[in-house]
């Protein structure tokens, strides 16, 4: 018996294992698309409004907790007696003394490692979203310096919400709010990763090679933030092993930038001023240094930070490190000169 052509045939059904892999298949290309098409999830919005706060703006953050304060004070006056954090600080505060977080005598400008760091702010509870706000005395200019470098350290590390206190602790007094006494009420320790970013920061090695070995007027622009007397070759601190500065770069010293002597940056139109007839506000690479990141930190911070300036850098070791490299330095005394200071005992700042 003849068979029925093809044409004839009755077309043969899919099987249902090849059905449900097509089913499936779909469905996940729907699935796919639809993730596609969402909106990305939003940041974690800041609490805090800029870089630099007013008491005014931290007390009610304070009252809702919404931000951690760190007190960068030391633990006890220069008598090692007389408590600073207990006997009053901003409540709900946490103390981080400034020199927890300095290097060695030998070269204090010196980043400690990070996963030092990492334990530290671990231990107090912190973790890169946590909002933080750092109060120092508020006392001067240089008092500043502290908290300023306590930023950029962790700004460096990844934060991405910090402020700084403007006047510190005494501002928050002097608006007529209250203290809180004894100690801090600890947080719960965190497991803290950082996310370093090398751009923030220069090392020696790297200006070196940026400065062609010290040769002025090559690279970035340099912007010691010393007093006078050291930028001019006069007064070396102790730890600093050479006199002078690095070459070609320009001297501000940081007082200009607050109210009066006090601890109190100017309104940022002020300092937008100053830094527009200082020729601050360009887009070249500035790098910001001193003796050992104290200084240098302020004007970093200024800059960079409440000033949007670019290209903004910090060297933290500074001229202890740069020195002690052999590296060439500008206004460096005479042979003859530095050894009648070495008689004399002078021009050394302990």
């Amino acid at each position: 018996m003849p068979q029925p052509s093809l044409q004839h045939r009755r077309p043969s059904r899919p099987s249902r294992a090849i059905g449900r892999r097509s089913f499936l298949t779909a469905a996940l290309a729907s699935v796919l698309a639809t993730l596609l098409m969402a909106p990305a999830a939003p940041a974690q919005a800041k609490v805090l409004p800029s870089a630099l706060v007013e008491a005014k703006t931290l007390k009610p953050l304070v009252d809702k907790k919404a931000v951690v304060v760190l007190d960068t004070r030391e633990i006890f006056q220069t008598d090692g007696k007389t408590p600073n954090f207990t006997a009053g600080h901003i409540p709900g505060a946490l103390p981080a003394p400034y020199s927890s977080f300095r290097g060695p005598d030998s070269n204090p400008g010196q980043v400690k490692p990070l996963a030092a760091l990492e334990a530290q702010l671990g231990a107090l509870g912190l973790g890169l979203n946590t909002p933080v706000v750092i109060a120092g005395s508020g006392s001067d200019p240089t008092e500043f310096g502290g908290p300023a470098r306590i930023y950029w350290t962790l700004k460096q590390l990844g934060f991405a919400d910090v402020a700084i206190l403007n006047g510190g602790t005494g501002a928050w007094i002097g608006a007529g709010y209250a203290l809180q006494t004894g100690e801090a009420a600890p947080r719960k320790a965190t497991t803290l990763k950082a996310r370093p970013s090398p751009a923030l920061r220069y090392s020696t090695q790297d200006l070196a090679q940026a400065t062609q070995k010290g040769k002025a007027g090559v690279g970035p622009m340099l912007l010691d933030g010393r007093p006078y007397d050291f930028y001019s070759g006069d007064l070396r601190l102790a730890a600093a092993p050479r006199w002078g500065t690095l070459p070609g770069a320009k001297h501000l010293e940081t007082d200009e930038w607050f109210v009066g002597g006090t601890g109190t940056l100017q309104a940022a139109d002020r300092l937008r001023a100053l830094a527009q007839n200082e020729q601050l506000l360009g887009k070249e690479p500035l790098v910001s240094f001193c003796n050992s990141g104290h200084w240098a930190a302020t004007h970093w911070f200024v800059l960079s930070e409440v000033l949007g300036r670019p290209n903004v850098t910090l060297y933290p070791e500074s001229v202890v490190a740069w020195g002690a490299a052999g590296l060439p330095l500008e206004n460096e005394p005479s042979r003859a000169e530095i050894l009648s200071r070495q008689l004399r005992g002078a021009g050394i700042q302990k």
